[in-house]
């Protein structure tokens, strides 16, 4: 990833008191990490060959950390309290960067998760904490950060978005209820005649009958004809729930890594090989009610991504901006020169949430981290956003505005396996932790 440092690479020197000088080391220490070796996610954080103090890396947490790890390693106590959040959200983190060299293969693309989600140890945890009376949502968030085993991720996701409750013996009664109502919804709003809708109903319905076709059209499997009926359904019945937004092109996206995680409960094997006839009618009904609400769910804390306007994407764009001039100002001032729009390009990113911009079986892994995120992906995703854009650093500086249009439209991610997805999520965890605490740097 030879792009990923940018202008923060450079300035070796300075006082070792000072942020910048801290930063860029930090910077240098992940990249060396990650260049084509493999570490235990907590070496950035409690191993380090030379004295380094950024924000919210205390001597406290470490100690309390690895006394953490060794509670459950020897698999005494429950767990922390949900009193140390923030040491959680730190942790769970951490953990990112132990993902197994055999990521970058090319075998590994049909893997659905990395190695991380599959240790044994991780498991483990994943079986403690799902195994539990009452989940507890903070320990699980800490676990999904990394990645969540593909045959856990259905019940995760569920519980991590609300839809589920985390009281095991309500969970059933829940489900069944929720499903019930959708399949009432579909009924009085979506199989009715176009002669009870409103012409703008009747607008939308064949906005999305267009777009159906048209969702991950690399992905054989999403152009079966019942998917997109399915797709179709969600869609509108979701569309005519929330009509402070509506539908907007981009949602149809956005319910393609739930479609894939519920059908993985009843079809096994590789997607390309899947068959939505071996599934009755009920099956589908039931996966199309977890569909849409958990992207009820998902959206609620971005609603206003797509409203009129869509005002909360072109702040995290301009947000985006910001990020990537302290980070790597090299990259920012050339683009500025060139006369290019961080909106030209990364509108997409956030209105779709990379889904586009790399290969489909990556996404439900980058999404296991954006559900353990909850409330604040919308603040992380500007992270995520400057860590994809920045892998090609030293690329985009050599391009004119007209190839850095096609280049960012058509990017190299094709052969992206678990490996580089990683290390986008570890540059952007780093960027975080470093910004966070000091908000003034990203003030316009």
């Amino acid at each position: 990833m030879s792009g990923s440092g940018g202008g923060v690479g450079g300035g070796a020197g300075g006082s070792p008191n000072s942020t910048e000088w801290r930063f860029n080391q930090t910077l240098r220490n992940v990249q060396g990490m990650l260049k084509g070796r493999s570490f235990p996610g907590k070496v950035l954080l409690t191993r380090r060959s030379e004295p380094l103090s950024p924000p919210d890396y205390s001597p406290r947490f470490e100690s309390e950390h690895d006394e953490d790890e060794r509670k459950e390693s020897s698999q005494e106590g429950e767990g922390q309290a949900p009193g140390n959040s923030f040491d959680n959200a730190s942790a769970k983190k951490s953990n990112l960067l132990s993902t197994s060299s055999s990521n970058s293969l090319p075998d590994a693309q049909g893997l659905v998760s990395g190695a991380r989600a599959t240790d044994s140890a991780r498991i483990d945890k994943f079986t403690k904490e799902l195994s539990r009376p009452a989940v507890i949502l903070d320990k699980l968030r800490e676990l999904s950060w990394s990645g969540v085993p593909p045959y856990m991720r259905p019940n995760v996701w569920r519980l991590l978005l609300g839809y589920a409750p985390p009281n095991k013996d309500r969970r059933e009664g829940v489900l069944t209820r929720k499903r019930l109502e959708y399949v009432e919804c579909v009924s009085q709003y979506y199989d009715i005649p176009d002669s009870e809708r409103s012409d703008e109903e009747i607008t939308m319905l064949r906005q999305i009958a267009v777009d159906c076709p048209r969702t991950v059209p690399d992905v054989t499997f999403f152009q079966n004809p019942q998917i997109q009926k399915s797709l179709e359904r969600i869609l509108y019945t979701w569309a005519i729930r929330h009509p402070a937004s509506g539908y907007v092109q981009g949602i149809n996206d956005l319910v393609t890594p739930f479609l894939v995680v519920f059908l993985s409960e009843h079809l096994e094997g590789n997607m390309d090989s899947w068959s939505i006839d071996n599934l009755s009618a009920q099956d589908i009904s039931n996966i199309e009610a977890d569909c849409y609400w958990c992207l009820s769910k998902f959206l609620d804390g971005m609603q206003d991504h797509y409203t009129f306007a869509q005002p909360g994407i072109q702040r995290l764009v301009f947000r985006l901006k910001e990020l990537v001039r302290r980070i790597d100002e090299p990259v920012s001032k050339h683009i500025e020169e060139q006369g290019l729009e961080f909106l030209q390009f990364a509108f997409r990113w956030f209105n779709c949430l990379l889904i586009r911009e790399i290969p489909f079986h990556l996404v439900t892994r980058l999404w296991d981290t954006y559900l353990a995120e909850g409330d604040y992906l919308p603040d992380f995703l500007v992270y995520i956003s400057a860590s994809f854009l920045l892998t090609w650093s030293d690329k985009l500086q050599k391009l004119d505005f007209q190839e850095m249009v096609m280049f960012l439209q058509h990017l190299p991610t094709r052969t992206w396996a678990h490996h580089e997805l990683e290390m986008v999520l570890s540059r952007a965890y780093m960027w975080h932790t470093m910004f966070k605490s000091s908000p003034s740097h990203l003030a316009s």
